[in-house]
């Protein structure tokens, strides 16, 4: 059996490990060399890719694994039209989502630009590098950002201006401990990322915000239907009895 994992996030690690484990031949594709160099053991595709690509690539492989970020909603409908294209079996890996708290959740980045524009205060943006662009009206002085640790990452804190002084490239998941000593580093009053789950250290960033009385502002995840890491690697065992 031929897999290909689309993803270097935490699930795409694991289900590409457990299944070479089984007997799979596995294959990752990740859009970033940053995202190669968290992998081992398995042979690994790098560079983002068009549905037209991703479908050239699947070609010979028994069975298509989803692993992408909740919010890469592109990468996946490139991936689903894909495997479409091509006949291969698709199933997509969900990360369960967080309950509501005590957090505003917006539907994007846009609307959460505009209200960071209402409130006072510095600003921490924790959203990743792709989202950035939707605060350049905002005073740079303001606004300090957190980022991978990858070209991509600080090209786009260039992009927005920002002074050195306000850019982390550092890879999370981080302490609860961690997030309030940066926050209080920085005076932090608000506080905008993404609803990562536990495998991104969504809940050390609430427990810190909340301790220090920092606003938190959660961008939604577009919706989406699928199955959850335990479900699939259940069913690959049964492929190899």
């Amino acid at each position: 059996m031929r897999v290909l994992v689309f993803g270097g996030t935490s699930e795409g690690r694991v289900l590409a490990g457990e299944l070479a484990a089984l007997g799979a031949e596995v294959v990752v594709s990740v859009a970033t060399e940053y995202g190669r160099e968290l992998l081992d053991g398995v042979d690994v595709v790098t560079g983002r890719k068009t549905a037209e690509e991703m479908a050239a690539l699947l070609r010979g492989f028994g069975f298509c694994i989803d692993c992408t970020h909740p919010y890469a909603a592109e990468a996946t409908r490139n991936i689903k039209a894909a495997c479409q294209q091509t006949g291969v079996p698709y199933r997509r890996c969900l990360r369960e989502e967080s309950q509501p708290g005590n957090w505003l959740r917006v539907r994007d980045a846009q609307e959460a630009a505009a209200l960071v524009r209402e409130l006072p205060g510095n600003v921490l943006l924790a959203t990743g590098a792709k989202e950035l662009p939707a605060f350049s009206n905002i005073e740079p002085e303001r606004l300090f950002v957190r980022v991978l640790p990858s070209h991509e990452g600080l090209a786009a804190c260039e992009a927005l201006g920002l002074p050195k002084k306000n850019i982390l490239a550092m890879q999370g998941p981080f302490s609860q401990k961690l997030n309030e000593a940066l926050m209080e580093q920085w005076e932090i009053a608000v506080l905008v990322t993404k609803d990562g789950g536990a495998a991104g250290g969504f809940p050390e960033k609430c427990a810190a915000a909340q301790a220090l009385g920092v606003r938190l502002i959660v961008l939604g995840r577009p919706p989406e239907t699928g199955a959850t890491m335990e479900e699939i690697l259940r069913e690959a065992k049964e492929w190899f009895k």
